[in-house]
């Protein structure tokens, strides 16, 4: 709006100084003889400027009047917008960026008019921008936050004003059905989708089902979901509406509804929600290496003792998942453990996290984290023979076996949410009428 309204101001500009222009030449071009000669003519052409005898104001009036009159004007000069787009490089920031249009007095303007919305310290490497210019001169900067959001910056007369943005997307909806082989991965690949796909299941099913132990040959998978797309480009996955999982013969389903707080969550047709207190596991995917024993034979010392936790094999690097809501209460390294993580939650139970290769970005003693967020990656440190994560939970103060952890349900829909959720059942059921398309089946269900 405000670049439309600015190219506006410039055009009655040039048109205005074009009328002054205009006017003043006829007016200081006229000789004495060539007025009065004009005096006389003035009942034979009602067209013409004016007379020696007029002011300049009524010149000028006259020939703009002329300017807008005219049934074939001369066009207008269009001011000149650029667009230069592109994505955020490594080691550039805010400053560096910005200072190609912008002065250093400017940028810290800017950056201090956006503090409140979105701080320019955090952009990232790799996140799309663009900036706007009109005549060479600065407009307006957009920045990409994440796949939602955007930072629009809007130069005005009266400075820098900011505020964020929806991303605009074309949404189409789809149902897409896999059967399991060997994993979920390659299922969804086969299905011709993203890996992404793959993990948003884990995250509806993470309660219900361990990716990693429960999955067997022949289980197979129901969702509706919503596609993004800009400019006919896919851009990611939206809201997963509906998902059933079928495994071992035990039908899992779960529906997209927010709670009374907004939050996300996923619910059964009766109104139970899926997440629990607790993930299955720290890690999305994965294999147990090592299970809870009180007698294990050491891979490393060689000799008989206790194994207190889980043990899950994993390439270095892989992103490890706080388990729950908590506190982070120790972050450290021993020669045992090398580096590890610990977690306080609420009932009196703790988790642990050993055998680091590093930390997250930001994670510290004191602070809150929420379940499913990285808190670390899977390494070999400490007393290790290869990359694992060693995953441990206390009750209490004692070890207790993860696997058998008791998980209590989030809190259940209300009974006017149960009712809409019984409708969404219509989500997953096969496409009866062939009249209908899938998309048409799914706005008839929502």
């Amino acid at each position: 709006m405000y670049i439309q309204q600015k190219i506006n101001k410039k055009r009655v500009s040039l048109a205005i100084v074009t009328a002054i222009l205009v006017a003043f030449t006829a007016y200081v071009s006229l000789t004495p003889s060539q007025s009065t000669q004009t005096a006389q003519n003035e009942t034979k052409s009602t067209t013409s400027v004016a007379t020696s005898n007029a002011s300049p104001k009524a010149l000028i009036a006259s020939a703009t009047h002329q300017i807008q009159s005219s049934t074939e004007p001369e066009p207008d000069p269009q001011p000149v917008v650029k667009v230069f787009s592109g994505k955020i490089g490594k080691g550039e920031t805010a400053s560096t960026l910005l200072n190609k249009w912008l002065t250093k007095a400017e940028v810290y303007e800017l950056a201090s008019t956006t503090k409140k919305t979105f701080r320019l310290t955090k952009i990232r490497r790799g996140r799309p921008f663009r900036v706007t210019t009109i005549d060479g001169d600065f407009t307006q900067f957009e920045y990409e936050i994440d796949n939602d959001q955007c930072l629009s910056v809007t130069k005005s007369d009266d400075g820098f004003v900011a505020k964020c943005k929806d991303i605009k997307y074309d949404i189409t909806t789809e149902r897409i059905h896999g059967v399991i082989n060997s994993n979920l991965y390659e299922a969804i690949a086969n299905a011709g989708e993203k890996a992404a796909l793959a993990a948003r299941i884990g995250d509806i099913f993470g309660w219900e089902i361990d990716f990693i132990r429960d999955i067997r040959k022949n289980d197979n998978f129901t969702v509706v979901v919503e596609k993004r797309f800009r400019e006919g480009k896919f851009q990611g996955y939206g809201k997963i509406l509906a998902a059933r999982f079928v495994n071992q013969g035990n039908t899992h389903e779960g529906y997209y509804m927010k709670d009374k707080d907004g939050f996300t969550q996923y619910y059964t047709a009766e109104g139970k929600n899926l997440r629990r207190a607790f993930l299955k596991a720290p890690l999305k995917f994965s294999r147990i290496s090592s299970k809870f024993s009180k007698h294990r034979l050491h891979p490393v010392l060689k000799t008989y003792r206790p194994h207190n936790g889980i043990d899950y094999a994993a390439p270095r690097g892989t992103p490890v998942s706080a388990i729950g809501n908590g506190k982070v209460i120790k972050i450290a390294r021993s020669k045992a453990a090398g580096k590890y993580v610990k977690i306080r939650h609420s009932n009196g139970y703790e988790s642990g996290y050993l055998h680091l290769s590093r930390f997250a970005k930001g994670l510290r003693v004191g602070k809150k984290v929420k379940q499913g967020q990285t808190i670390a990656y899977v390494g070999a440190t400490g007393l290790a023979t290869g990359p694992h994560l060693d995953f441990r939970m206390k009750k209490n103060g004692k070890y207790i076996n993860p696997a058998k952890a008791i998980n209590p349900r989030a809190p259940k829909a209300t009974k006017a949410q149960i009712a809409i959720l019984k409708e969404k059942v219509k989500l997953l059921d096969p496409v009866k009428d062939t009249a209908q398309t899938p998309n048409q089946a799914v706005d008839n269900a929502v």
